[in-house]
């Protein structure tokens, strides 16, 4: 299979390393020095302390390659719409787009460039980091979920499934990917802009009871909307694993709160952005969800 993978982060870069075992595999990155020392050296990867060197091919641009199989994207959201557009030309009439961004309502921008029919959207539950240009540790592994909005008429989750199987990803095909990706984005919306805003570690969320107050406001609403859209969440059962999750990682930090403390742009919108815009569609009133989403805009441009 013919796969390009937008975005050399921690993530793109090892599903761009596992993937290239056996397929034709492009990384494509704005970053020359990430892209130089990947074809110079080879991509190398650390799990479970061993080095294993991949080789796919690292480009700046898509130019003048011919159009792909499967398009992954690995970019920060708010960047996912240039993105297509720049490497466009590699998008033909079969061409499949996947994203497995955090955050929910990427179909959106994914719609731009292919009909819903060959959009896949997803989770994984992998991670990693980068250790230096070229250098990635694969950290955890879990699953890599997918599914489609519509029917599946050509069969090609499963095709992906075999593919990504075969070069040691664990692939789950999902009937409702859309309840999968509420269920993990309930975490997000509450703990992750919660703590972003107030600038705080994820363990303070449970201990502090005005802080757990909002999250739970954060999380009925977002329940409200997704039971809006048919996916039958239980707001108690949502509740324990977010407050389960405060306390398990009492010293961890959220996405949002690391780009905020670092003066980056953050995901919010296709986080807690993504309630408000769906509540919008369903006629539902979340108005904790347009306070974060305002709140963490003025953070970010706080030093403008």
């Amino acid at each position: 299979m013919r796969i390009a993978i937008i975005g050399a982060g921690a993530m793109g870069s090892i599903y761009g390393g596992y993937l290239s075992k056996h397929n034709e595999v492009y990384l494509v990155d704005n970053k020359q020095d990430v892209v130089d020392k990947i074809n110079k050296d080879g991509l190398k990867l650390q799990k479970n302390g061993l080095d294993v060197v991949y080789r796919p091919k690292a480009v700046t641009s898509t130019e003048g390659i011919r159009k792909v199989d499967l398009v992954i994207l690995f970019v920060k959201s708010l960047y996912s719409r240039a993105a297509l557009q720049e490497n466009k030309g590699i998008i033909g009439s079969n061409t499949y787009v996947m994203t497995l961004q955090n955050g929910s309502g990427h179909e959106d921008i994914l719609s731009e460039v292919v009909p819903v029919e060959r959009i896949i959207i997803g989770t994984t539950e992998d991670n990693g980091a980068i250790i230096e240009v070229g250098y990635v540790r694969h950290g955890g592994t879990g699953r890599t979920n997918i599914g489609m909005l519509v029917e599946d008429k050509d069969d090609m989750l499963n095709t992906l499934k075999k593919c990504f199987d075969a070069c040691d990803f664990d692939t789950l095909v999902h009937d409702n990917i859309q309840k999968l990706i509420w269920e993990k984005l309930f975490t997000n919306v509450s703990l992750s802009a919660v703590t972003g805003v107030l600038q705080v570690k994820m363990g303070f969320i449970a201990e502090n009871s005005s802080a757990w107050n909002l999250t739970k406001q954060l999380v009925k609403e977002a329940i409200a909307v997704s039971n809006a859209m048919g996916l039958g969440f239980d707001e108690e059962t949502v509740l324990s694993k977010v407050k389960k999750t405060s306390e398990s990682s009492p010293s961890g930090y959220t996405s949002i709160y690391t780009d905020l403390n670092n003066g980056r742009m953050t995901e919010v919108d296709t986080i807690s952005g993504s309630v408000v815009r769906a509540a919008k569609k369903y006629g539902v009133e979340v108005p904790s969800h347009e306070f974060i989403v305002n709140m963490v805009h003025a953070m970010e441009e706080r030093n403008n």
